[in-house]
């Protein structure tokens, strides 16, 4: 929005900052556009043509405030964790230019770079009609879902995510299971308070609850489902839970890679010698 709107920049400091990284574009969203790009790209090339899911934007309000030039666009939010953020902001006349970058980005590495194998993911969207308004802000900015073989995840982070899954799976083509933020929202703690941090395990049995019934809810609409959290990097017990349950992927933290994967493909055979065993002995 600063690079939008430079004139709300008050601060002499920041906008000699932001003419400095500006310098040499056509205009200062050209500039946000082309460096974004190139990092979605970096990650897409990276795996092609596998799939590689980019979630959008999901700063909180008062760390989008810390960035160069945020402070005059951003409200001060008593509980940011829980307010303006992700889909909502999409949508909102004082954030949705700013999202319509973020599309052009994407559009680019689509189009112009050829990496079709990038699907964006849209973060805390709290109904599914909110998913219809970003899923309409994306159309609007060529991003259409299901042309030219674009698909669009939806991250799994907040009760009504899992409770109103069918809904979600109807506009959107797969999930990803925020395990830290659903942690907090079924527990009812804020993660960033010290005060409550003891209470916070995502292994906990009604969160582990909502996991299960996301996994199976997910699987029986037919849309993929993953997982990314730092539980499965931190817990083997989880990991093996996550797979018994079917889970279509698991995010790791890079030290946590070789290790998890290891152990998943002891747990993987070990069902499927559970599961021939079970077939060999029933009765025909």
């Amino acid at each position: 929005m600063a690079l939008l709107e430079p004139e709300r920049v008050t601060a002499a400091a920041d906008r000699a900052a932001i003419a400095e990284l500006v310098a040499g574009y056509e205009s200062p969203s050209e500039y946000y556009v082309d460096v974004l790009s190139q990092g979605m790209a970096r990650i897409a090339a990276a795996f092609h043509p596998r799939p590689v899911i980019l979630r959008f934007s999901d700063f909180k309000s008062n760390e989008y405030a810390r960035l160069l030039g945020g402070a005059a666009f951003e409200p001060a939010e008593e509980n940011p964790m829980i307010g303006w953020r992700g889909a909502s902001r999409y949508y909102a006349p004082a954030f949705r230019a700013a999202f319509a970058l973020e599309c052009q980005a994407l559009r680019r590495v689509r189009e112009s770079m050829g990496l079709r194998n990038v699907i964006p993911m849209i973060p805390f969207c709290r109904t599914p009609e909110e998913g219809d308004r970003v899923l309409a802000v994306m159309a609007g900015e060529g991003l259409v879902r299901c042309k030219d073989g674009l698909e669009v995840y939806v991250m799994c982070e907040l009760p009504s995510n899992v409770i109103g899954a069918e809904a979600f799976a109807e506009r959107f083509d797969g999930f990803s299971i925020g395990s830290n933020d659903l942690t907090q929202l079924t527990l009812g703690l804020d993660r960033d308070s010290a005060l409550v941090a003891d209470l916070f395990d995502e292994r906990q049995a009604t969160v582990k609850e909502m996991i299960r019934l996301a996994i199976r809810t997910a699987r029986r609409c037919g849309r993929k489902i993953g997982i990314c959290g730092q539980a499965p990097s931190d817990y083997p017990d989880f990991a093996r839970f996550l797979v018994e349950e079917g889970i279509d992927s698991i995010s790791l933290n890079p030290d946590a890679v070789v290790p998890t994967r290891i152990a998943i493909a002891a747990m993987e055979a070990e069902l499927d010698r559970a599961a021939s065993a079970g077939r060999l002995t029933q009765p025909d």
